[in-house]
């Protein structure tokens, strides 16, 4: 497992590190900017400086630290966060689950990448407890109550860190993702899906998906994924010239979900509809600017088949098929106490993982 992470030991200051297996280098002797208790500095100052942190958190032999005796940070200070709605399994098997005698699809879902803009103040690193949310309810009876989510679900997603920002009034095409972007970074968007139902129409999530969304302490940089580039599936009809290219960058990335220490999800990144390089050619379309420490995920992830679904709601069939998990009571959605891991393997190269507990309701 590598990549740049935020640690601190023993209540001293928090510094930048790279992860190598089970331990983190301390990268703080090379520099001011490993010296920051945040990746931000690192970030943004381009490619260029990206290319030289890498080399030298390689060759550093500086001081380690064993993972389990290190504090680890949310590694970089979140400016904004975006997640888009870009699995086309997982659009589509919401639609026949919400949309049964219609199309699964809506008519702009493959013309565009769906988003919609989160709250950058409930960005948490991993391992950080998720307390089950209030919202308003719709009865049986017609009528909403105010009371704790009973349908708490995960959902497996990748995202990815802005460094360079761009200026406002100029959008940033396709071809230019990888100058603006640091790296990739595993997501859980945690979502109330019985919050989400009753408010979201109109206007799309909000404390359905507000409260909490973690990301893994080690941010993977771009260049160590290289090797697992690939085509990403093809687009019918093609995208308007704006968002045209960037298919290159599927990420041939082995994805899993962990349920209170049972596998229920195996999938893979690299089915993925709309490609990062298109998610951000369309954040930035309409002039708007990004900014260091922009986060940016992809939306759940699912596969073609039967438990590769990146969410319970999908896994379970909206609850009509529980899952068996060995030892323990079968799951619709998530109870207090549960335990959820999400894992990402490209080759040798691991992505931090995500890991939350559910916490009762405050």
């Amino acid at each position: 497992m590598s990549g740049f992470g935020v640690f601190s030991v023993a209540g001293a200051e928090p510094r930048v590190g790279w992860r190598s297996g089970d331990e983190v280098v301390d990268l703080s002797a090379l520099g001011e900017r490993f010296r920051a208790g945040s990746l931000n500095p690192l970030m943004a100052e381009g490619p260029r400086a990206w290319a030289d942190a890498l080399g030298q958190a390689c060759e550093h032999d500086g001081p380690r630290v064993r993972i389990d005796e290190a504090t680890l940070h949310l590694p970089f200070e979140v400016a904004d966060y975006v997640d888009f709605y870009s699995s086309l399994e997982h659009a589509t098997n919401l639609g026949r689950l919400f949309r049964p005698d219609s199309e699964p699809l809506l008519p702009n879902w493959r013309r565009l990448p769906v988003g919609y803009h989160g709250r950058a103040g409930s960005v948490v690193v991993s391992g950080t407890d998720v307390v089950r949310p209030r919202g308003q309810l719709l009865e049986e009876t017609g009528l909403p109550v105010y009371a704790p989510s009973r349908r708490l679900d995960l959902e497996l997603e990748l995202g990815f860190v802005v460094g360079v920002p761009s200026a406002r009034g100029e959008p940033v095409p396709v071809d230019r993702f990888a100058e603006h972007v640091f790296g990739v970074v595993l997501v859980n968007d945690w979502s109330a899906r019985d919050i989400q139902a009753w408010e979201y129409v109109p206007l799309g999530p909000f404390l359905g998906k507000s409260f909490l969304t973690s990301v893994s302490a080690w941010i993977t940089p771009l260049a160590l994924l290289e090797e697992r580039r690939v085509e990403a599936p093809p687009q019918d009809p093609p995208p308007l010239p704006h968002l045209a290219g960037g298919r290159d960058w599927a990420l041939d990335v082995e994805l899993e979900v962990e349920l209170n220490g049972a596998t229920v999800s195996r999938g893979n990144a690299r089915t993925l509809y709309w490609t990062m390089p298109q998610q951000l050619a369309h954040a930035t379309s309409n002039g708007a600017s990004i900014r260091t420490g922009d986060l940016m995920a992809t939306g759940t992830i699912s596969g073609p088949g039967r438990g590769s679904e990146g969410s319970l709601i999908e896994l379970t069939r909206n609850g009509a098929e529980p899952l068996r998990l060995p030892g323990r009571p079968e799951r619709t959605f998530l109870e207090d106490g549960d335990d959820v891991v999400l894992r990402a393997r490209g080759g040798h190269l691991e992505l931090g993982d995500v890991h939350g507990r559910v916490v009762p309701s405050a």
